[in-house]
Formats: C-alpha cells, sequence, structure tokens
C-alpha cells in the first residue's frame, strides 16, 4: 500500500483485540480491562507477531487520560468530597505514605536508587479510579455511604497524585535523575519548585474565578443551538483544549488541565447531558489508554523476576488493604465499610501507568521497575473483583469465628445508640429510616414538615454527628447488622423506611425487622425495574423505582393542571 496506514492499524489491532479479550475476561468473571490490558501486551513489542506503533499510542494514551481525568471532574462533587472529608483526607493521606513506604523500602532492598524507590512506592500507592467505579457500579454500591467513602477517599488520592505528578519534575534533579547533579544549587532547585507552584496556582485560580463562570454559559449557549454534534464538540473540545493550554501556558499535566474543565464543566445545568454525550468517546478512548499500556509491558519479567512481582503484588493487595481497613475501623466505621473500602484500594491503574512514564522521561525509573508496575496492575485488576467477591463471606467467617471481630461492631461508641435523654415519645410507632442520603433526605424532610417521629440509621459517623447536633436521633452502623436496628429501636417501629439501593441489605434488613417487630411495615427503594422485581417477588415490602415515581408525580402534576380527576 502507498498510504502509511500504522494508525489505523493501531486502532483497528487495539480495539478488535480489546473486544476479544475482553469479552473473554467478563465470560471469566474478571474487570475487561484485563482484556485491554492483555491486548496491548499482544500487539506490544515485547510478544512476537504484529507490533504496532508504540509512539502513537503513546499520544493516544495522552488523549485516554484527559479524557479519564476529565471524566473524574465531570463526577467529581465538592459536597460529596465534604461529608466524608475527616476519613477519606486523611485516610489517603496516611496509606499513600504507608504504601509509599512499603514500596520504596522494598525497592531500597533490592538496591534501587532513592529516587526510583520514591517513585516506585507512589506509584503503588494510588488505585485506579476506572477500577473502583465500575467495580461499585457493577455490585450497587456506588450511592451508598461505602462506596461515598471510597469514592472520596480516591479522589483525594488522585488530588494528592496530581500534585506529585507538578512537582516530580522540579524534583527530579535531587532525587538523581536526569543530567543534573543532585546536590547542585539548592537556591535554582527551590526558585523552581516555587515557580512550579506558582504556576499552578495561577492556573487553579483562572479556573474557579474565569472558568466557573465561562463554561457553564459557553455549554448553554451551545445546546441553545439544538445541535447534538455541536455539543458533544463542545465538550470534547473543552477538556482537550484546556489541557492542552494548561501544559502549554503553566506547565501543568494534561491530567490536572482536564480534570478541572470537567470540574467548571459540572457547575453547569447540562453537566449531565455533558457526561452522557462524551461517555461514548471517554470509554473508547480508555481503552486505548489501557491498550497503550500494555504494549509497554514486558512479559519476560514475569520469568525473570517472579518473586519481584510476588513482592509488588502482596504490597498492592496486603499491604494497602490492611492499611486502609486498619484506618477506617481506628475511625470507628463498622467492619463492612472497612472491607470494601479496603477491597476499593487493592489495585492500581492509570495514575501509576502515568507516574512510571514520567519518571522513565525523567530519568527516575528503569525499564524494570515500570514492568514492575505493569505486572502489579495487571493482577491487581485482576483479582479485584474477585476480592470484592469475599467481602461478604469474609466478613461472616470473621464474624462467626472472632470474638474480636464482633467487637468491632459492639464497642462503646458514643454514636453507636442513643442518648439517655432520647425523648421517649419519639421512639414509639416511629419511623427508622435506613440512610440519609440524597433520598433520605427528602423524606426526612417530609416526615418532619409532618411531624413524624423517626430515628435515622446511617454508616457516615458526620451524618451522625450533624443530626443529633439537630436534635435528631440518629444511631451509626451497618443496618444489616441487628444490633443497629435493635439500637434504633426497631421492636416499637411502626415503619422501616430503606433508602439504599442494595437488595442484598434491603432482604437482611427487613429479616431482621420482621423478626423482632413482626406487624412492621416496609418501604424499600430499588435503582432498576429487576432490583424492584427481584425485592416485590420475595414480598419484601412497598418497593419504589426512582423513573417509575418520576414519571407518576409529573403524571399526576399534569392531571392536576389540565383538571382531569385522578385515578
Amino acid at each position: 500500500m502507498h498510504h502509511n496506514v500504522s494508525l489505523i492499524a493501531l486502532i483497528a489491532a487495539g480495539f478488535g483485540l480489546a473486544m476479544v479479550l475482553g469479552v473473554i475476561a467478563s465470560r471469566l468473571r474478571m474487570p475487561p480491562l484485563v482484556g485491554y490490558l492483555l491486548a496491548g501486551v499482544a500487539i506490544g513489542p515485547g510478544t512476537p507477531g504484529f507490533v504496532a506503533d508504540v509512539s502513537l499510542a503513546a499520544q493516544l494514551a495522552e488523549i485516554g487520560v484527559m479524557l479519564l481525568m476529565f471524566g473524574v471532574g465531570l463526577h467529581f462533587s465538592l459536597g460529596d468530597l465534604l461529608a466524608v472529608r475527616k476519613i477519606a483526607v486523611p485516610g489517603a493521606v496516611v496509606q499513600i505514605a504507608v504504601a509509599t513506604i512499603l514500596g520504596a523500602g522494598t525497592a531500597l532492598w533490592w538496591g534501587w536508587p532513592l529516587g526510583e524507590a520514591v517513585v516506585f512506592g507512589l506509584a503503588l500507592s494510588v488505585a485506579s479510579t476506572v477500577v473502583l467505579l465500575r467495580a461499585l457500579e457493577a455490585k450497587g454500591l456506588l450511592d451508598s455511604t461505602n462506596g461515598r467513602i471510597a469514592v472520596g477517599w480516591l479522589v483525594v488520592e488522585d488530588l494528592a497524585m496530581v500534585l506529585v505528578l507538578v512537582l516530580l519534575p522540579a524534583l527530579a534533579p535531587l532525587m538523581g535523575g536526569g543530567e543534573a547533579q543532585p546536590a547542585a544549587d539548592f537556591k535554582a532547585l527551590a526558585l523552581t519548585v516555587g515557580l512550579t507552584l506558582a504556576k499552578v496556582s495561577a492556573f487553579i485560580a483562572l479556573m474557579l474565578v474565569v472558568g466557573r463562570r465561562a463554561f457553564p454559559r459557553i455549554l448553554w449557549l451551545v445546546a441553545r443551538t439544538g445541535s447534538r454534534e455541536l455539543f458533544t464538540l463542545c465538550v470534547i473540545s473543552a477538556a482537550v483544549g484546556v489541557a492542552y493550554a494548561s501544559a502549554v501556558l503553566f506547565d501543568v499535566s494534561f491530567a490536572l488541565g482536564a480534570f478541572f474543565a470537567g470540574m467548571m464543566m459540572r457547575e453547569s445545568e447540562f453537566s449531565h447531558r455533558a457526561a452522557e454525550d462524551s461517555l461514548p468517546l471517554r470509554d473508547a478512548f480508555s481503552v486505548l489508554f489501557f491498550v497503550s499500556v500494555g504494549m509497554l509491558f514486558d512479559p519476560r519479567v514475569l520469568m525473570e523476576e517472579p518473586f519481584k512481582v510476588l513482592a509488588v503484588v502482596g504490597i498492592i493487595l496486603v499491604g494497602k488493604t490492611v492499611a486502609a481497613i486498619a484506618l477506617v475501623l481506628a475511625f470507628r466505621y463498622p467492619l463492612n465499610t472497612a472491607l470494601t473500602v479496603g477491597a476499593s484500594l487493592a489495585q492500581i491503574g492509570e495514575f501509576s501507568f502515568i507516574l512510571a512514564s514520567l519518571g522513565m522521561t525523567l530519568g527516575l525509573m528503569s525499564m524494570e521497575g515500570q514492568n514492575l508496575i505493569l505486572a502489579g496492575a495487571l493482577i491487581s485488576i485482576a483479582l479485584n473483583s474477585a476480592l470484592f467477591a469475599t467481602i461478604g463471606p469474609a466478613q461472616a467467617w470473621a464474624r462467626a469465628r472472632s470474638a474480636w471481630a464482633r467487637k468491632l461492631d459492639l464497642r462503646d461508641d458514643p454514636l453507636a445508640a442513643l442518648p439517655m435523654t432520647t425523648d421517649r415519645k419519639m421512639l414509639s410507632n416511629q419511623v427508622v429510616l435506613v440512610g440519609y442520603g440524597r433520598v433520605g433526605r427528602h423524606v426526612a424532610a417530609t416526615l418532619d414538615r409532618e411531624r413524624i417521629h423517626y430515628v435515622v440509621a446511617d454508616s457516615n459517623r458526620e451524618v451522625v454527628e450533624a443530626l443529633r447536633k439537630r436534635g435528631k436521633a440518629a444511631v451509626t452502623g451497618d443496618a444489616s447488622d441487628p444490633i443497629v436496628l435493635v439500637q434504633a429501636h426497631i421492636t416499637k417501629a411502626a415503619m422501616l423506611v430503606v433508602t439504599i439501593p442494595d437488595p442484598l441489605a434491603c432482604r437482611k434488613m427487613v429479616d431482621i425487622a420482621r423478626k423482632l417487630n413482626p406487624d412492621i411495615a416496609t418501604v424499600l427503594r430499588a435503582e432498576s425495574e429487576e432490583g424492584a422485581m427481584l425485592l416485590r417477588k420475595e414480598k419484601l415490602g412497598e418497593v419504589f423505582v426512582a423513573e417509575q415515581e418520576l414519571a407518576f408525580s409529573m403524571a399526576r402534576y399534569v392531571e392536576s393542571q389540565m383538571r382531569v380527576p385522578a385515578h
């Protein structure tokens, strides 16, 4: 052929093989990301046969990073982060420190230079946003308290890694990277770091002051045209354009620029449409991103350094998980929350790849280190879904065999039981409201308006603390545990209202409530018609589905406005 088709060959081979291997991975009950990574390995230089253009793959990977981080920004809610800040911020910081120390200490024991050891440890400390979000969605936990804590924790990790990406080039000479001498002019290094921080601060200020007003306005003007193509083009051009401009004008990473573009776009009333319209492109380029990462992996590391690979996997699956579980339990959260957060962080992903690539560019990371990071990512992502599946059995096994595990939920926690000063009138014929999220708050507001007594049971300690300050009856803990419902006085309650869309948890709560109070009425929430059918089939109570209730409320309003008698 007379034309250069290397890009077309890369896209065709990458998408085609990723689809096939992704389907096989799904059939094996592994995340499709494993298939995408293996597709990259198959067309990379480390394996025989067709070899795609690695330089082109790297540029496509950059676009994938931009769109991935743009998607994170679109879903970033400052309010959700603030709601779990007391555990997410210190937890993420301490967990990053622990994982970095474990990784760097292991690398130093192997005889690696200090700079490479630090970058290696940092790369092992941060989990994948994509893997976490997909795992939580698959389990129906994204809107739960456990899900919000895990996502908030990961957002803090992502922000910390963005700062690392910004500072690493300036600190590279001090860490032994590049051709500069580590002990050279400290004043010049301090000036470089200060200038970098000043540029980043200027960029953030510009985005918060100008971008926060400009982006929603631009999106609204484009939406007025009624053209779907122009709207999608506006969203994508904002993501890529801001990412590129931030790198050229402010010397910050593409990831940071795209993240802020998404976060500013979230301020628009069209943010949900922007997320929906950009999703196909984000998914497509995220596939190419993982394919390009797989192309960099050399499978020979599994044969040549098996013990080092096992050490890396141990740090990711055991070290990070144990540290996260211990931190969550230290904040007096239930065992189920600790296990969920621990499983959520037991993998590494896109930021690890970006850090390894940047380390290679700065002369701080060897090919061996990058291959070990990629091997750890491949194995941890493959095992993550299996780890999530063990949460329930592991919790039941621990409670059945360990008195200490049972005490974790029964320990002396002032928020685990109602205060002795609680009015007894509020604890008879009351509503037990499980979950105080977006749906639970609306239910509670209606109960307040009608002066109906209720007790809230929620796993989020900050929520329970805030409710008690307002004089509301609330207890903290996992309501699928009988102790929590007993503390909410379920035996004297008139109704149990569960606003958490988790069918398994709903079944447990209803079983416990009916054993303790056979005459109690139950009201449950489902996210889909399929989930509602399962709950109704088992006759667990009155079930409400979000879309159906919205349609019903709109129909009632139309009836009232058109003066049609309501049926």
